[in-house]
């Protein structure tokens, strides 16, 4: 998915009602055209000013419910990737990936399709012609400096759904509630979607060494005692052993769960690359414009691929892991 905007969003911080409760940073999404000015909108609530990283998950975008009859779905050329993976995740209707390993895979709903850029890769993005609605989540996560170079891989996996309470359960990256995604992460990570019930209440037990975060999807769901709705991200900061999760509504309530332990380190983002330096990211733009080998190139898409916005005026800095400031 191709980032086309990196303004920062204003935070508003709550505290969860009573003594002990765990204090929850309500992050507020901001509307995005994906693509192009043209192009769907939607909500992004990493990365912001304030708040860059949660555990190696640096991108989170949301998106839906979208009548694509009148939205003309997504449609994204291909684009690259450095140092990251990308996580496609789909609550209803279909996306077509294709990318320079030569994967063509359909994206559906409740499917992990997991790409990693690592030293360098391209793909595309086009919701089928069988989609009326599309509604769903793109996640990006951080390669540590270790691994940033890694070469390029595409994963798909179809987690089973459990019921832990009522609640449904799947767990498409790390552990929850029992269960453990067998795909391989370069850093420890959780992703997982929840549905609660209407007047649902369920306590999970998390890893105190994870940041998390929950970013609501439909209804409104109460996150340690603090609601969230509309696309708003609750952040919970690392020493938190459990969560409490409550839909006090009429109807279902939706949330994904995301953590991680704190990257630690500095990153450089624009546009669709992950570095460390300007020096470096001005590169990646160089040789993807100039169609270099480390990128590759999509087979099969009807179109051109996309370019590379001009580079800012000003010099790129560092955003900051809040955790090792």
């Amino acid at each position: 998915m191709s980032n086309t905007e990196a303004r920062p969003a204003a935070v508003m911080c709550r505290r969860g009602p009573g003594t002990g409760a765990a204090a929850v940073e309500v992050l507020e999404p901001r509307s995005v055209p994906l693509g192009g000015v043209r192009a769907m909108p939607v909500r992004r609530t990493l990365p912001q000013r304030t708040r860059s990283l949660i555990g190696a998950w640096c991108f989170v975008d949301h998106y839906g419910p979208d009548d694509v009859a009148v939205t003309g779905g997504m449609r994204v050329p291909p684009h690259p990737h450095t140092g990251l993976q990308t996580v496609s995740w789909l609550f209803s209707g279909e996306l077509e990936h294709r990318d320079s390993l030569g994967t063509v895979a359909p994206v559906r709903p409740g499917q992990l399709n997991l790409m990693t850029a690592g030293h360098g890769i391209c793909h595309s993005e086009l919701s089928t012609p069988d989609t009326s609605v599309l509604h769903g989540v793109q996640l990006w996560i951080a390669l540590p400096d270790a691994h940033r170079d890694t070469p390029g891989d595409f994963q798909h996996y179809e987690p089973e759904p459990v019921d832990l309470g009522g609640v449904t359960v799947r767990v498409f990256l790390g552990s929850l509630g029992g269960r453990r995604a067998p795909v391989p992460t370069f850093t420890p990570l959780l992703g997982a979607e929840l549905t609660l019930p209407p007047s649902a209440r369920l306590t999970l037990d998390l890893d105190p060494a994870f940041e998390h975060g929950v970013l609501a999807d439909t209804g409104e769901v109460d996150v340690a005692g603090t609601p969230c709705s509309g696309g708003q991200l609750g952040y919970l900061e690392p020493g938190v052993e459990q969560l409490t999760l409550v839909n006090p509504g009429p109807e279902p309530g939706r949330v994904i769960l995301l953590g991680g332990t704190p990257l630690g380190e500095d990153l450089v983002m624009w546009w669709n690359f992950v570095g460390r330096s300007h020096e470096e990211i001005a590169r990646f733009r160089d040789e993807w414009q100039a169609g270099s080998e480390r990128f590759g190139q999509v087979d099969g898409y009807p179109g051109d691929r996309l370019p590379a916005p001009d580079l800012p005026a000003t010099r790129l800095v560092p955003r900051r892991d809040q955790r090792h400031r």
